[in-house]
């Protein structure tokens, strides 16, 4: 017997710090931040949460972090603790929320994320991988530029398509005043650009950033009882994973990103076409145009029609990463997506989507290791 989740739980809070170069701030610190702003969003105090769900800091593992960030925040939750999925980690922790909350084992649940690479350290993005490394495989972004090769060669995939989702997110980063990096971005600008790791160049590749964003997690009917603002449905999500290293893969021009797609869409009840703004994980470009791909926006080796002339803009047919995604916005790994998600379908996004009724969000993590979906209604 199975149980449809489909709009049992919703986002009733959303918080975040500011993103950048944040010298001084610890993870705990920030966290606490983000978590107090969720809960006024949400307008419920922090002793109503019995649930804290910890996303790892990338730049450094602490034994027993969840314990120190709920002690920093004075909760005392029953249950919670670390996870770490790389930045597939925050949808996964929305849906084990929406799954115990519907189990009987929470009642309000925090999903939080901090972080600070920029200011501390990058270590983590910059390690060898293994054996590999007396090969060149130094850092995350080696394997993703292997995996942009081979879809460029087996799919004819061109540089503008990359061009393509870098244009858009500078562009939607460029208007949004707690953008990290605003400016905008030609594509004539972006061909011109010299390659970090080909077919790669500066602007494919994500923002390095300090920052932390928190949300808050409830039932549909805990959310009618409280009286909460604007509590956004979780309409669908799902999961897909590899355990494979980039170079043992039998295919490498698809990912995991379709299975986690599918199991949302059923959840939910509707197609790609039902989708009115997408917030899709764009560590690397090429992360993008794979993720659209296996989702069902376009087919595979069509990818470059989809995304040209602006359609993934703002007015286009997808507007995609509307406050500017990793590219832009903030580096922080997925978290902000979903924040985005929910200003989309509260309508109070700065570039909001006009009559938005759906959202589809994407978190990935390692080297297309790990994927998760989620989707967002009103």
């Amino acid at each position: 017997m199975t149980t449809n989740l489909s709009g049992k739980a919703v986002i009733a809070g959303i918080g975040s710090t500011k993103f950048g170069a944040l010298p001084g701030r610890t993870t705990v610190s920030m966290n606490v931040e983000a978590i107090r702003k969720a809960l006024k969003d949400a307008g419920i105090e922090k002793d109503m949460v019995d649930a804290l769900f910890v996303k790892c800091p990338t730049s450094k593992f602490e034994l027993m972090y969840g314990q120190k960030v709920a002690e920093a925040v004075a909760m005392q939750p029953r249950m919670g603790g670390v996870w770490d999925s790389g930045g597939s980690t925050n949808v996964m922790l929305i849906a084990t929320a929406a799954m115990a909350i519907e189990a009987g084992q929470c009642d309000i649940a925090v999903i939080t994320f901090a972080d600070n690479p920029k200011s501390g350290s990058a270590a983590s993005y910059s390690r060898p991988r293994g054996d590999d490394a007396l090969y060149g495989w130094f850092a995350t972004l080696a394997g993703y530029a292997m995996i942009t090769r081979r879809h460029m060669g087996e799919l004819g995939t061109p540089r503008e398509a990359l061009g393509a989702v870098a244009v858009a997110a500078r562009k939607h980063g460029a208007q949004n005043p707690n953008a990290q990096l605003r400016k905008e971005l030609t594509l004539d600008e972006y061909m011109g650009l010299p390659m970090m790791v080909a077919p790669f160049c500066r602007d494919d590749c994500t923002l390095v950033s300090d920052g932390a964003a928190a949300i808050v997690v409830m039932s549909e009917k805990r959310a009618k009882e409280l009286g909460v603002r604007k509590p956004v449905p979780v309409l669908g999500f799902g999961f897909g994973q590899t355990s494979w290293e980039v170079a043992q893969r039998p295919d490498m021009t698809s990912t995991r990103a379709k299975i986690a797609a599918e199991t949302a869409f059923k959840m939910a009840g509707l197609k790609p076409k039902d989708m009115d703004v997408a917030q899709i994980y764009d560590c690397f470009t090429i992360t993008a145009l794979m993720t659209l791909e296996d989702y069902g926006f376009a087919k595979k080796g069509q990818i470059a029609d989809f995304v040209k002339g602006g359609n993934i803009e703002i007015g286009g047919e997808l507007p995609m990463n509307t406050s500017g995604g990793l590219l832009s916005e903030t580096g922080m790994p997925g978290m902000q997506l979903v924040q985005e998600a929910v200003r989309q379908m509260r309508g109070e996004a700065n570039l909001q989507v006009k009559n938005a009724k759906h959202c589809i969000v994407s978190n990935q993590g390692g080297v297309m290791h790990t994927h998760a979906t989620l989707i967002l209604g009103q």
